[in-house]
Parts: C-alpha cells; structure tokens; sequence
C-alpha cells in the first residue's frame, strides 16, 4: 500500500481511538469527574507515551536527554495551551450546546492545527502552487464544510428532541455570544497540538536517526516528541483537577469514599468496585493516547506534506464519534432530515480524508 494511503489507514485508527475512550467512563460509579479524569491523565499523559516510546525506540531518554532544549520548552509551552484549550472546549460546549460548540470549536482546531504551522513557516505559498497540494487544501475545505453540516445536524436533533427533554441548568447558561468567543478560543488552543508535534521534530529527527541506526522503522520516530507534548497537558489538567478536588474535597474518593453520599447507598465503595473505577479510568486515558501513537504513525506517511495529518486526524474522530452516536441510539428519536444531514457530513468526512490522502499520493509520485 503507498505510504500516504497507508498514512490515512492509520489516522483511521487513531480517530476510532479517539472517539472511543469515553466507553471505560460509562462503568465508572459514584466518583467526580476531577478524580476520574486525572486517573486517566495519568495514564494517557504520562504513564502510555512513556511506556511506548521506551518499548519501540531504542534510548529514549537519551534521545530526550540529546534534544535541543528549545525544541523540548517549545513542545511542552505548545502542550500547555492545548490543555488550555481542552479544558474551554467544555465550556464552549455549556454556552452554546453540543452541536453548535462541537462544529465551531473543532471547524476553528481543524483550520488553525492544519494550516497555521506551515504558514508560519512560510511554506504554504509553495503548497498552494503544487498540484498536490492544491488537492490537499481542497481536501481541508471539504473537511471544515463536513464539519459545518455534522453541526447542523446535531443542531436539528437537539431541536427534534428538546420536547422530550426537561430544560437543565447547563441548558439555561446557553449564550450564544458568550459561547461563540469561547468556542473560537477553545479551538484555536486546542490546536496547539499540531504546534507542539511541528516544535518538535528536531527530536523526531534524532530519534529517526536512532532507530535507523539500531536498524528500527523510522515509523517510531514522533513517540518521542509526543511524551514532551503531553507533559504540557498533563501539567494544564494537573492543575485544574487539583484545583477542583481542594474545592470539592473529594479527595477521598481516591482511596473509596463516594462522590454522593447523601444520595443513599454506601458511604464507601467496595474494594471491587473500586479497583474496577481504577481500572476503567486508566483504561480510558490509554486508548485516548492511541489516538496520537497512530497519528504519530501515520504523519509519517504523509510524505512531505505532513502537515495535513491534522485534518485527517480530526475528520476521522468526528467520523467515529457519529457512528458512537448510531450505535447508542443517540439519534433514535432525531427526525428523517437530522439523520440524513448527520449521513451527509459522516460521508463528507469521508472524501475530505479520500481527496487529502490522494493529494499526498500526488505530491509523492
């Protein structure tokens, strides 16, 4: 199989990666989200890319340990706004709901993580005259028009059922003008991602050269860079959930004490239960970091213009998501159009990854 096409196979993989890590979070009982979700960070932030990298590149903490020190503050700094980002992107969400946050939040992360590093590094002039690369841009625009329809889709099937469901308090902080500064912000930062993979290709070169030289597959290469990313992450959420759990005093959770008590039952999770909380939050933060070990393969495949992994990395998250969505019957009660407008956006999605990775294969042959 050509590389790029190989490219798109893995950035698949890693959009149903991502897509999926939310499924250990449904047999979580009776803790709060600030104790879950820095479980799982320990697990996706640190402990997996860690762990990888150490059983796929030979010497990584000497490779780390060999990096120019601006590259390692530059992909970490890069790391810390994207955590910035993903902490707003729920707020986003709380201010203008799901559909309309999700399709403004990630319209504005596929855009700026796609096109804004090549353009601050003055490249994107060269790829807008190249064949290949004028089907890649093509391609990008397909990906930000899906986008906007799987918003307006979910838009109608929120209509559809708002009758069927009480009205809630996050749905009385809707504010569409808060919400759209947020949900810009939210995706902007978000996108820091893809800065901090670009910041960090002088330690994927000397990994490249490495694993070349202990006759590895340069496919390996990005793990590396992705520990330092993620320490950025993982130091945002750190924060925030520490922050949360001195608020709330749910510390105790941790060792088995219940997120609501007053709400009846037991005072105390049992031991079972409390291992299986561990073991599912955990196992939530590695398939997320899945997500990024496939992309971090498939970036490779992309040939020189690697830069367009972003978009297929985002079409391809949403792409599984909506099928998450089907399969839970997320959309049972959506009316005929929602559904057929959902179809259109999945099958938009589709060609933006068919026409990006066919422009890589241009550009390489």
């Amino acid at each position: 199989m050509p590389g790029p096409l190989l490219g798109v196979l893995y950035h698949w993989l890693g959009g149903l990666a991502s897509a999926s890590n939310f499924i250990p979070f449904r047999a979580i009982k009776r803790w709060s989200f600030e104790i879950y979700w820095i479980i799982q960070g320990v697990a996706a932030w640190l402990i997996a890319p860690a762990l990888i990298a150490w059983i796929f590149v030979p010497h990584v903490s000497e490779i780390l340990a060999r990096s120019p020190r601006e590259a390692v503050t530059h992909a970490v700094l890069y790391g810390i706004a994207w955590g910035v980002g993903g902490l707003t992107f729920g707020l986003a969400i709380r201010y203008l709901g799901i559909a309309l946050g999700y399709a403004v939040a990630l319209g504005f992360c596929t855009a700026f993580g796609t096109l804004m590093p090549p353009m601050l590094e003055g490249q994107l002039g060269a790829i807008a005259s190249q064949t290949g690369g004028q089907i890649i841009l093509g391609g990008i625009g397909v990906c930000l028009l899906a986008i906007a329809v799987n918003g307006l889709a979910g838009y109608y099937k929120d209509r559809d059922t708002a009758d069927d469901v009480p009205v809630t308090a996050q749905q009385k902080d809707l504010s569409f003008g808060k919400g759209i500064i947020v949900a810009v912000f939210a995706g902007i930062m978000s996108s820091f991602f893809a800065f901090g993979l670009a910041a960090g290709k002088p330690i994927g070169d000397i990994a490249a050269a490495d694993l070349k030289a202990n006759g590895r597959l340069d496919l390996w290469q990005n793990l590396p860079v992705l520990i330092v990313v993620l320490w950025g992450g993982f130091a945002t959420n750190l924060l925030w959930s520490v922050w949360l759990i001195v608020r709330k005093r749910s510390a105790g959770q941790l060792a088995g004490a219940v997120a609501d008590p007053e709400a009846g039952g037991e005072q105390k999770l049992s031991g079972g239960q409390l291992m299986k909380n561990y073991l599912c939050a955990a196992s939530a933060g590695i398939i997320w970091y899945f997500q990024f070990f496939f992309y971090s393969m498939g970036q490779t495949k992309m040939g020189k213009y690697d830069f367009s992994s972003w978009t297929l990395h985002m079409a391809s998250i949403i792409i599984f998501a909506a099928i998450w969505g089907v399969s839970l019957k997320e959309w049972k009660h959506a009316s005929p159009r929602a559904k057929g407008v959902l179809a259109c956006g999945v099958g938009l999605l589709i060609l933006s990854t068919i026409i990006v990775g066919y422009g890589n294969y241009r550009s390489a042959h």
